[in-house]
């Protein structure tokens, strides 16, 4: 239940505060973790750009990305060795990921230094603009106070990149000259490309067949980058023809997508597998985004956030917005609900099943503690394609088991109406993902008299995906 306060807004006590809450331990218990030097540090304060109440507040890049695992009693269920069905070690994981990541998937330290070479490159378009959305609030006659986390900002338009580039980087030192990967949307694969091109390191690319015919922007991105792409599933691989064989005519699933990439990765020596989503290290690089977001809102509201909300599909996202607003409740400093909104089609939160899955179709990779509907489960080809996951981030999924995140279906009409509706309103259009936590914000504050905080975590713009919002408009869905 969130509480309502006065614009500066008081430290909130109770559900989140050290005594009735979960307990935390280990290191990391200042509210912005390691001390940061610069603008923006401890010692300047965030930058408040604006008069009067100010809409736009800018912070220094975040110097390490966070770990909330770390802080938790309860730790996250252990990744299990699918033949076995014991944990698994560094050795199973040698031939998909470079050490450096290896450590980070198993890490208990609550704050790991983000490598200055990826920093330089975050500095490209970090930090991103948390923005009061005054005219959303005004469209919705809402007493609410909704501020928008924007990653659009990035060279390929959304949120991927944060973790595209340290992938690039750990896989780099390695001597890595090739890496997989998998893209539904198209998101994630053109920030891999992009990251590719950086470190000089060729990336090829299984797109969900569904978004390859229906996003092909996102491929000609990929390949301006220098990429491969494909559509998923191929008969480039043993599982693609496998898969194509039994359903020649298969819209194609993420699950699919990883299951060609991991096994092409498994099977050459100088070539390694980059996930973009669901794994520790996926989410501990989004990390950036909340920790930012955190030090802006402070600026401006003391009391911090009263509700995030964040689209979900493999749970990166979500969990890299919403995890340093919790390490916030979890010491007492702030009280806030995490919502995660996640399509109806693909509801692996709201109606899945707590329980150890694979993360791809062909039984590749590790088995998974997560929310899931099951490895073979096929979604329908919604335009969000980011979000047609049948599983959920361990990470996230053990925090909706804690009780610190609870999920939300929204159907994909709502959410393109919700989308077109905040386009409107502040002129950013929403990624077909993104449009998810719009929607269930939306339904949250309408014509409510409540004075609340709101954070949106808007993953990307929707630039791209024009299409999806013209068949809408249409009357096409």
């Amino acid at each position: 239940m969130t509480m309502q306060r006065e614009a500066s807004g008081p430290n909130v006590t109770g559900a989140g505060s050290e005594a009735s809450g979960p307990r935390v331990t280990g290191a990391g218990s200042e509210a912005s973790g390691p001390k940061v030097t610069g603008a923006g540090s401890e010692a300047s304060g965030p930058k408040v750009t604006g008069a009067g109440s100010p809409d736009l507040i800018t912070v220094d890049v975040p110097t390490h990305w966070y770990n909330l695992a770390a802080e938790l009693d309860s730790p996250i269920p252990p990744h299990l060795h699918p033949g076995t069905r014991e944990p698994v070690g560094p050795d199973d994981l040698a031939a998909l990921f470079p050490s450096g990541l290896i450590a980070q998937e198993v890490s208990t330290e609550p704050y790991i230094e983000i490598p200055d070479p990826v920093r330089e490159i975050y500095r490209m378009w970090r930090p991103s603009p948390l923005i009061r959305a005054r005219r959303f609030e005004e469209a919705l006659n809402t007493r609410a106070r909704i501020y928008v986390k924007y990653e659009g900002v990035s060279p390929v338009g959304s949120h991927k990149t944060n973790s595209a580039v340290a992938q690039a980087y750990y896989n780099s030192l390695d001597g890595v000259t090739k890496l997989t990967t998998e893209t539904g949307a198209g998101q994630w694969g053109s920030a891999l490309a992009f990251a590719g091109a950086q470190f000089g390191i060729d990336v090829e690319v299984w797109q969900v067949r569904a978004s390859y015919s229906s996003k092909p922007y996102r491929g000609f991105l990929i390949r301006t980058y220098g990429g491969t792409i494909h559509p998923s599933p191929s008969d480039l691989t043993e599982s693609g023809r496998a898969m194509l064989a039994k359903d020649p005519d298969t819209t194609g699933s993420l699950g699919m997508a990883v299951s060609e990439a991991v096994e092409v990765a498994a099977a050459n020596a100088d070539t390694r597998y980059a996930l973009g989503s669901v794994l520790n290290h996926v989410v501990l690089h989004q990390s950036v985004i909340g920790q930012e977001a955190v030090e802006q809102l402070n600026a401006v509201e003391p009391g911090g956030a009263d509700v995030v909300f964040g689209c979900a599909g493999g749970g990166s996202n979500l969990a890299g917005l919403s995890f340093p607003f919790l390490r916030e409740k979890l010491h007492g400093r702030s009280d806030p609900r995490v919502v995660a909104a996640e399509p109806a089609a693909c509801p692996s939160i709201t109606q899945g099943e707590y329980r150890y899955d694979h993360g791809d179709v062909a039984g590749l990779t590790p088995l998974l503690k997560m929310h899931t509907l099951g490895m073979d489960f096929v979604p329908d080809p919604i335009h969000a394609g980011g979000l047609r996951y049948h599983g959920m981030a361990p990470a996230l999924s053990h925090t909706v088991e804690l009780g610190l995140v609870q999920g939300v279906a929204i159907s994909q009409h709502d959410a393109f109406s919700a989308g077109v509706q905040f386009a409107r309103a502040q002129g950013i259009v929403p990624a077909p993902e993104s449009t998810h936590a719009i929607a269930a914000c939306a339904a949250h504050v309408a014509d409510s008299d409540k004075e609340e905080v709101v954070v949106i975590g808007l993953s990307g713009h929707g630039q791209l995906d024009l299409p999806a919002y013209a068949e809408f408009l249409e009357g096409n869905f």
